[in-house]
């Protein structure tokens, strides 16, 4: 069953009462600490906002609040999910952060919840993301960043999956061929018949969402593992030599090609396809190391290549979505990029000529 948790646009959140959030720092957090500023930061695509408060008496020395757009609000997921029934008893972000946690992946320690305000105060991992760092770094140190953060999604994939544990919601919820056909059917909504005001033809529609179904069978076919599900260059920061993970609160189980894809074919960073093939290698010699046998090589670049297809589709549609939905368009500057790859893929392998055929009328970026 796919639930779909769109939401309308919200009137903007107040900011926090300074008194409010003054006193669960003193109160709350460590003796001693106090409420020095509070600065608000650049938002996501959700519905939450952020704040740095910079405290006396620390450490810390700061904290980040995260508000929720509603106190509850974030039990329910802003992106479509599938999965058995389950009784949601905590905030998504915090029963999975406590899971990731309990498995050493860098995840923002939480220092407090207030849920009548709908406030977390969490650590503090500085400002720099892996976008920002390697946006002006040499190739030797994007290569290098880069292995880093397939160290930590390979950590997390092997050890917060053999980590199963009933509570975590992520073990309740997975990528199956619905919700893969669901993405699919949100890019044609948005990304195509609203992006450009005008409808598919019927014979475009049927044999697009075929060859779509191929894909999201052969995806939701694959060996299923712990998946973060927006694993990128923006949800990643750099903190010293730690590099920590935010934005986690939709995992799920899925392939593993997805998180790897969402990495290396990255809406805000676009890689050199040298570079791509060799962290792709990266990746397979780092879960062979962890004991991951019978990789077939060829088979799992094949379907790591229908997994950006299918990830960046659903990103391109999502990009209209913030905007038209949301009154968001900072993101439609990135659907270019996320169709290139797109447009690559199609290109790669003959089977999909019949795709590009019939959607790249309508989707210039294809063509």
């Amino acid at each position: 069953m796919v639930t779909n948790n769109q939401t309308s646009p919200k009137t903007p959140l107040a900011s926090p009462d300074p008194a409010v959030l003054a006193d669960a720092i003193a109160t709350k957090l460590r003796p001693g600490l106090g409420l020095q500023t509070t600065t608000p930061l650049a938002g996501d695509a959700s519905n939450r906002r952020y704040f740095r408060a910079t405290l006396t008496g620390g450490p810390p020395h700061s904290v980040i609040v995260m508000q929720l757009a509603e106190p509850e609000g974030f039990k329910q997921s802003e992106e479509a999910v599938s999965g058995t029934a389950h009784q949601i008893a905590e905030l998504p972000f915090i029963n999975i952060r406590s899971h990731l946690a309990g498995v050493q992946i860098p995840v923002p320690t939480l220092y407090y919840y207030d849920q009548s305000a709908g406030l977390l105060y969490l650590e503090d991992f500085g400002d720099v993301t892996l976008a920002d760092a390697v946006s002006r770094a040499g190739q030797a140190q994007v290569k290098s960043r880069y292995r880093q953060a397939i160290d930590v999604l390979v950590q997390m994939q092997v050890h917060a999956t053999k980590a199963k544990d009933h509570t975590c919601l992520a073990f309740h919820r997975g990528f199956d061929a619905p919700l893969l056909m669901w993405e699919f059917d949100h890019f044609l909504e948005y990304g195509v018949e609203v992006r450009n005001g005008n409808p598919l033809a019927d014979i475009d529609a049927e044999a697009i969402r075929g060859v779509f179904k191929n894909i999201a069978d052969q995806l939701a076919g694959q060996p299923r593992i712990f998946t973060h599900r927006d694993y990128h260059s923006r949800n990643l920061m750099v903190d010293g030599a730690r590099l920590g993970v935010i934005d986690f609160q939709d995992a799920l189980m899925g392939p593993a090609t997805y998180d790897l894809a969402s990495l290396v074919r990255d809406a805000y960073i676009q890689l050199d396809e040298a570079l791509v093939d060799e962290l792709v290698e990266y990746y397979q010699d780092q879960m062979t190391d962890q004991g991951v046998g019978g990789i077939d090589r060829a088979a799992f670049r094949r379907v790591f290549d229908l997994t950006s297809i299918q990830r960046n589709l659903k990103a391109a549609g999502r990009f209209v979505y913030i905007d038209r939905v949301k009154g968001n368009p900072k993101f439609l500057a990135d659907i270019p990029r996320v169709l290139s790859y797109v447009k690559r893929n199609l290109e790669k392998y003959p089977e999909l000529a019949p795709l590009r055929k019939h959607l790249a009328p309508y989707v210039p970026e294809l063509q």
